[in-house]
């Protein structure tokens, strides 16, 4: 799987630490920065992650911050993007089986890398259920995001 991902400096260190559990694992993984942990701006890596997954160029896209927040917000902008702030496995799992998330939002500071990285796997090896149901839901969200795009 391509995964794009990206971290402000707050997201740093867990992005450093999940590139290589991501890799290890054998996917292909695009980093957008940032490259070190000095004072940066959050929604500039959202951006770049999010429209990766968007264009499709990313199968999925990881981006973290201090506590995941700011992140998931400014990813959501772009359109074609589901981005989910998880804290659980268990949130983890239903983002992607009812939502089908394909940006996952990660709390570099609030939460241990290790819990970050167990979020990960059960996100990434949680398939879409295409239930009728979260279908339908899904198209919803999609309508909405189309009827704000025909006023810009």
């Amino acid at each position: 799987m391509k995964i794009a991902i990206g971290a402000d400096h707050a997201g740093f260190e867990l992005k450093q630490d999940l590139v290589k559990h991501l890799e290890g694992m054998g996917h292909q993984v695009q980093d957008v920065g940032t490259y070190n942990s000095e004072a940066s701006d959050y929604p500039l890596y959202a951006e770049k992650v999010a429209k990766l997954v968007s264009a499709k160029q990313a199968d999925r896209g990881i981006v973290a911050c201090g506590n995941g927040i700011g992140m998931c917000i400014a990813a959501n902008k772009v359109p074609g993007v589901r981005c989910a702030l998880v804290f659980t496995e268990k949130m983890a799992r239903d983002t992607r089986d009812h939502n089908d998330s394909n940006v996952l939002s990660l709390a570099g500071r609030d939460l241990p890398a290790e819990t970050n990285i167990r979020l990960v796997d059960a996100w990434l090896s949680t398939p879409y259920s295409q239930g009728e149901r979260h279908t339908r839901r899904i198209q919803e969200i999609t309508a909405i995001e189309k009827e704000y795009l025909k006023g810009n």
